[in-house]
């Protein structure tokens, strides 16, 4: 177990090391880029991560999972109102629109291999985290009126995420977030006509 000293050392070069894959990329990034960041010693970085590069780009990489929801809130703990629903609609097309073609999510986890089983498993937790996040939020619209109860939670929130991420790589392809809007509206307007019919009012906060 680290002390609370080497836990924050290990962290401070998980967050230099995702500060300079984000600015210089994860091909140009360097072990002497990371060391003069972190202001740590090649030592330092084989102690807390003995497995080498890929130990560490995968800790980088869960550090990155972790940014995409943290970047949602505090809109996507709270989606209890469509005011709420709104706010991170908005927050999701902003952080798309912030990092532009270069997702560095994608590019480590790519560079870990898309098929490994830690970077398969690294991504089925984000999308799961994600998922479970919008489904809660789905079932709190319903237990308020908002959503017609017969609406499959889960189904509808795994939707979102496929939306969202359909998006996101025509971005990285394209350089064009009109296809993410397009996506997450689309899904939007289906969770307001999901709305009971005999709630006056339905489409309001």
């Amino acid at each position: 177990m680290l002390t609370a000293k080497g836990a924050a050392t290990r962290r401070r070069i998980i967050e230099g090391a995702a500060a300079e894959i984000r600015e210089m990329g994860v091909a140009a990034t360097t072990l002497d880029g990371i060391l003069g960041r972190t202001a740590t010693s090649k030592s330092q970085v084989f102690h807390y991560f003995p497995g080498g590069k890929e130990e560490l780009l995968l800790a980088v990489a869960a550090r990155e999972a972790d940014r995409v929801l943290e970047d949602q809130e505090p809109h996507l703990g709270d989606l209890g109102t469509w005011q709420t629903w709104d706010a991170w609609r908005d927050a999701v097309v902003e952080r798309y629109r912030r990092q532009g073609v270069n997702c560095p999510l994608g590019l480590l986890v790519t560079e870990l291999g898309r098929t490994t089983p830690a970077a398969q498993q690294l991504t089925a937790q984000l999308v799961d985290r994600w998922q479970a996040a919008l489904r809660a939020g789905i079932e709190r619209m319903q237990v308020a009126g908002a959503i017609d109860a017969a609406v499959d939670a889960g189904r509808t929130a795994a939707a979102i995420v496929a939306a969202i991420q359909g998006g996101v790589v025509i971005l990285m392809s394209t350089g064009r977030i009109i296809h993410l809007e397009a996506a997450l509206d689309t899904m939007m307007a289906f969770l307001r006509s999901a709305a009971p019919t005999d709630v006056p009012g339905h489409d309001e906060e």
